[in-house]
Formats: C-alpha cells, structure tokens, sequence
C-alpha cells in the first residue's frame, strides 16, 4: 500500500494535488456533476463533508446511499468517509422493506437518494422521520420530514466557519486504515442479509494490490454500469480506477451500454458474465439473420480461432462493438463460461475472470495478462492467502478480510476462524501452478437421495449457455434424481412454432405442446452429454417467465435465491417427481 494512504478520502486529496484539472468522472448530459476533473472532486467532497457535520453529522455516523450509478454518487461516499462516517450502499431495485431492514440494521442518520421515484419509496418507510434525507436531483418539495437537496448541502458546506473547516481537516489527516469505511449488506442468497464491516485498508489494500498484477494506468478509461452498491463495481470499477489516477464514465442504464460503448469507447471494462453472455447472443442473432455465406464465414472463424484472415472478415467487427479501444475485460460475480472466454479471445478480447466474496472486499484471486486458464478464477493477489479445507471450502486470510458482521458477532465467529481464515462457503481446488477452480456454493451444493453431492451452478451454467434456454434452475436435494426448471428463449420456441404450423395462441399454450417440450428437451439432452450419469437432468419443467430480482428470486447480483425458487414452484417441482 501506498503509504502516504491510510484513507480513501486521503488518497483522492492526493490525487486531486497530482493531477488537477484532468478529468476523473463523467456522465450524460448537463449541470455541475456531469463532467467533474480532480480538483473539482476534491473540492465537492470537502463543501459536501462540511455540510454533512454542518448538520450534525459526527465521526462514526452511518449514512446510507440509495442511487444508480452517477458522480453524485462518488461525491456523497467521499463526503461521508471524509466527514469521518461510514457509508452503507442499498440497491435501488430492493423492496422498501429490504430498505427499511438496512436502515435499521445500520442505525443510518442519513440517506442519500437520487431521484423523485425513490425519495417517493424512501418516504413510505416507518422511520423516514427520524433520517437527514439528501436528494441528488433538482429541488423537489414534498410534505413530510425535511429534505435537503445535494447542492444545497454543498452550499451549508461553503458557508461553514473556521472551527468547522478545521475540524473536517483535522478528521481527513487522522483517518486511520483500521477505520470503518463501509458496511456492505450480502444479498442473502442463503439467508437474512449481512452487514460486511470493511475497513479503509480492506479496500486500499485490494486496489494496492490488484494493481501490482494488472498493468491499469492513469490513461485507462473504464464505463461504469454494474450496481456501485455491489462491492465488485465499488473496489474495481471506483476507488480502483481512483487509485491509478484513471477515469470513470457512468452509463445512463444497462440498456444503453452498447451505445455508449461505441460513444466512449472504454479502455478497460469490469462486467458480470451474464454482461459477456448477452453480447454473445446479440452476435448469435446477427449471424442467424446473416445470409448462408455470412454464417458459414462466421462458423469458420470460430473454428480457426485467431487468424488473420478471420480477424479481417469477423473479429475486428466484434472489437469495434466494444469500441475498439479494449486492452482487456474483468468478470466477477458468478462463474464465467470456459467457452464464452474462449470465444472471447479469439476475437481479440481479452476476459481476465477473477474470484472474491463481499467479505473480502472483494478481490481474492484473479487471472492477469500473460498468467490466464480460462476455466479458473486465477492466481491469488499478493498479500492474500488461499487454501481449501478438506471438506473443499475455499478460505482466504490477509488483509482484505472484513472487521466482521455489523451487530452480528455469532455470524462473524461462523465466517471467521481463531487464526483469522475467513470461511467462504464455496467449493473449490487449486491446481500445480495455484490457479483457483469454483466448483459450487457449499450451502448450494445439492445430495441426492444416493448421496451423490451435485454442484448445481456448473449444470446451470450450461443451460443458459444454449441457445435455446434463456433461464434455467437445477432441483434434487434428497432426491432420486435430479430436474430443472427451464424458461426457453422465447423468440427460439416462437421461431420454431412458425416453421412447424404450430398454433400459437400465446408462450403459455406453446410451452405444453409437445414438440416445443421435446426440442427443448433435445437441447438439455446436449447440455447432459459429459455429465456423469449423477449430474445428468432427467426431467424438465418450462416456465414463462425468466427469474428476476423484481420477484424476488434472484439477488440484485443475479444470484438465484434457491429456497425462494423452491417454494414458489413446489407444485411444479413435485409434479416433475410424481410423473
């Protein structure tokens, strides 16, 4: 670690001294945040910080950010960090329940919103009296408790006296690694979520050390879409970037980053594997609606990889969808598909996937340019230890380890043992040369009734990797065999209809023909074909409609909530096993 920097909010001061008027972050269209340099940075989170304690605000304070991605965003976090408080992200997309559930859990006194339709859901909650409630957009007046707008704070900041400017200095030169920077709730894919207590240092300490592995510059510029509640998004795609003096862009929505990748043209790209997995769809569909000449070229260049006739008359079209300007991609978050890694590469995109847990702020491991094996997550980074349990549980220990579980000390004595291995919950192996392989999540990790134990996510990520499969679910714990719950790709099975004469009369009536059930079922024949005899599904169920986090059965990082799933399609489930 840089020693100069034992704080975030020290290290952007630093930075701000170093690099000046150069440009840090930017974002679509007009006003004071939408294109900010260095020094302006700095100089919004001192007024914003000011403000904050103008308020009241003291060292120690939690104060909870609910917003998509924006310089706003970064603004309000250093605030509060160099105010000396804690900030505590929450997903847009969770219920005000879920919300009211964080806010209480972390004793908030204030929250940052960013739009009118979530101030809207902010209000409905029980104890929105009792918050300092900061709004990102324009002056918007509501009845009810009192709402300050962000430039408003900013201008409570540029009024503070001497005491109070001396107090905010004085509280940004003692920051200390070991203090609290940031309590991060898990997504509950196993249970009622956790608050992962981590500290300045945790992150300094993951970004001094992932840079000593991937060659990120200060010319590298990078697209923010992934949620920055998330931790991958918040250490990699944020403080990261800040770090090696770099520039962040925030895309407007997930639905506009193809655009924007033309328009800005990233030189580095941190993405989850469903991101990668859509683009390759996107390309699949272009090919299917190319002419016979067209597919039969594409197929080609699959087939001979990296090759330069290949990459004149296919690949070079697949860099320039990115912008053309990638020096290399990162994945997180959920295992990333061998092949799709592969397929990747041949085009001269590079996908460097990595492995790390909220709870280890999060980077743990993680392939680099010149060390890659795709199928794995990587070597370690320096300073962090790995190794597996004899039961195969992956545990790490260093110092990207969290303090603990916020209010919590039973969870927190669970994950992390006497000598200080945090206990992952996910299976896996290292290999000769220390590549780390994930097999499964321990809690995940389905027995059959022959006691054969089957890690559903590799099944699964074989499903959603054909074609014809948008979704799909592997059930079976203390059964005979094992199933799935499968949503076909709905343009496939219509297309496929067509060319058959099949009635239509709407997906539901579709999905209970039998010849849409039997092709279907011939793809998941495919998927079974290298499986051992165990892993193999033996039955489907088709379902209408994809998971999704609005329903509650995946997590805001896309992870499949399998106690959720079992009890909405119990019915379903026991059908498969009565036929």
């Amino acid at each position: 670690m840089n020693p100069t920097w034992k704080t975030i909010p020290q290290m952007v001061a630093e930075q701000a001294r170093r690099y000046g008027l150069k440009r840090v972050l930017r974002a679509r269209g007009e006003g004071p945040y939408a294109d900010l340099a260095w020094g302006e940075l700095a100089r919004q989170m001192e007024m914003a910080a000011l403000g904050l304690m103008e308020l009241g605000f003291e060292k120690g304070d939690r104060a909870a950010i609910l917003s998509e991605n924006r310089p706003e965003w970064a603004v309000a976090d250093l605030a509060v960090l160099s105010a000396g408080g804690v900030t505590v992200p929450i997903y847009t997309t969770l219920a005000a329940a879920d919300i009211e559930q964080i806010l209480s859990d972390s004793g908030a006194k204030v929250i940052f919103v960013s739009t009118p339709e979530l101030l809207a859901k902010v209000l409905t909650l029980e104890g929105a009296s009792r918050l300092k409630i900061i709004l990102f957009d324009a002056p918007y007046r509501v009845s009810g408790p009192r709402i300050w707008w962000l430039g408003e704070l900013i201008g409570l900041g540029k009024t503070a006296g001497d005491s109070a400017r001396k107090l905010w200095g004085e509280r940004l030169a003692q920051g200390a690694e070991t203090d609290l920077a940031s309590i991060i709730y898990t997504s509950g894919t196993t249970g009622r979520p956790k608050g992962a207590m981590l500290t300045h240092g945790n992150f300094l300490s993951n970004c001094a050390a992932v840079h000593e592995v991937l060659p990120i510059n200060e010319r590298d510029e990078t697209l923010s879409f992934l949620p920055l509640s998330h931790v991958f998004e918040r250490t990699a795609g944020y403080y990261f970037v800040l770090w090696v003096g770099g520039m962040v862009t925030y895309a407007r929505s997930l639905e506009s980053v193809p655009e924007e990748l033309l328009h800005y043209r990233p030189t580095i790209l941190t993405a989850v594997p469903r991101f990668y997995e859509k683009v390759y769809e996107r390309i699949q569909e272009k090919v299917r609606s190319g002419s016979p000449l067209q597919r039969k070229v594409f197929a080609w260049a699959v087939r001979v990889g990296r090759h330069p006739l290949a990459d004149l008359l296919v690949w070079r079209r697949v860099r320039e969808a990115f912008g053309g300007r990638l020096r290399f991609c990162i994945s997180g978050s959920a295992p990333l598909d061998k092949a799709l890694a592969e397929f990747f590469r041949s085009a001269g995109i590079l996908i460097l996937e990595g492995y790390g847990l909220t709870e280890t702020s999060p980077v743990i491991t993680v392939n680099r340019p010149g060390q890659v094996r795709f199928g794995t997550v990587g070597l370690p980074i320096p300073g962090v230890e790995v190794k597996t349990a004899p039961d195969g549980e992956i545990l790490t220990r260093g110092p990207h380890v969290m303090r603990g579980y916020f209010n919590n000390p039973q969870a927190t004595a669970e994950a992390i043992d006497p000598e200080g291995w945090f206990h992952t919950g996910d299976i896996g192996a290292i290999d000769a040369q220390g590549f780390l392989a994930i097999t499964d999540r321990k809690k995940d990790m389905l027995k059959t009734s022959g006691g054969k134990l089957v890690a559903p996510q590799k099944i699964e990520a074989r499903l959603k990797a054909d074609p014809w499969i948008a979704d799909g679910v592997v059930v079976g714990d203390r059964r005979k065999f094992l199933a799935a719950l499968v949503v076909p790709e709905r343009s496939r099975v219509e297309g496929f209809a067509k060319e058959q004469g099949l009635e239509t009369g709407g997906l539901e009536a579709l999905l209970k023909n039998p010849k849409i059930h039997q092709r279907i079922w011939e793809r998941v024949e495919l998927v079974n074909r290298g499986l051992a005899s165990f892993e193999q599904i033996k039955k489907i169920a088709l379902l209408t409609e994809p998971f999704t986090i609005a329903s509650g059965e995946l997590t805001p990082t896309l992870k499949v909530k399998r106690k959720v799933i079992a009890e909405r399609y119990a019915q379903t489930i026991e059908a498969m096993y009565r036929e």
